[in-house]
């Protein structure tokens, strides 16, 4: 059966939305690639961030993301520019490294594309990729502390829309991990007074441990 007219593009919207077409490091093959598309009719949706400790929010974001087009481009943001957006005082970022990062994302069937968010082009100008892909659609999330409102409209310059998403998870990445540092500390400290206790309880000395400080008698 041939398909025509409206069926032929819902049955190429499918077949879009249902391939993987890979991971594209070279910003001038993923141009290529995108014109490709486009020229078979895809509509381009596109998403960014660090996707540091994949969690059921992140997959919520990228199926909602994926909504607005054919084919969702994930830009990922590399180690090094994840140190420079995200890493805090005593704080390691990201977890999980960039290529780690990549093949899970590229596991996920919402993921048409990959492509990743350096350093050395985004310092400079952070919507170096975004102007590469010229999505149809910019999908970003409110809870993206480096985009204000200001940012929003300069974007559409760059875009055919922009839809920013409310958070999706009950516990962001960030979060997560204070509470594994919080609780990896409160582990540490109890091993440690329990070590202090055995050390002092061997010869043959008292310790007692106060919510102030520590007293050896």
């Amino acid at each position: 059966m041939v398909l025509i007219g409206a069926e032929r593009n819902i049955d190429m919207s499918t077949e879009f939305k249902n391939t993987y077409f890979g991971f594209y490091e070279n910003y001038g093959e993923l141009m290529e690639k995108i014109n490709a598309l486009r020229v078979l009719g895809a509509k381009i949706s596109m998403t960014q961030g660090v996707y540091d400790l994949y969690h059921p929010g992140h997959k919520r974001y990228l199926k909602q993301a994926q909504s607005f087009g054919d084919i969702l481009v994930v830009a990922v943001d590399s180690d090094e520019y994840t140190r420079l957006r995200k890493q805090s005082e005593n704080e390691r970022r990201p977890v999980v490294p960039f290529d780690e990062r990549v093949e899970i994302l590229s596991s996920v069937r919402f993921v048409n594309i990959l492509t990743v968010r350096n350093s050395q082009e985004h310092e400079i100008d952070p919507y170096h990729v975004i102007k590469i892909v010229h999505p149809d659609v910019l999908v970003l999330s409110r809870s993206t502390k480096d985009i204000t409102e200001k940012d929003y409209e300069a974007l559409r310059e760059f875009c055919g829309d922009v839809q920013v998403l409310d958070p999706t998870a009950v516990i962001s990445t960030t979060k997560r991990l204070r509470e594994l540092l919080m609780d990896g500390a409160g582990i540490l400290v109890d091993r440690i007074l329990e070590v202090i206790h055995d050390h002092f309880q061997q010869a043959g000395r008292e310790v007692v441990m106060s919510k102030r400080k520590d007293k050896v008698l």
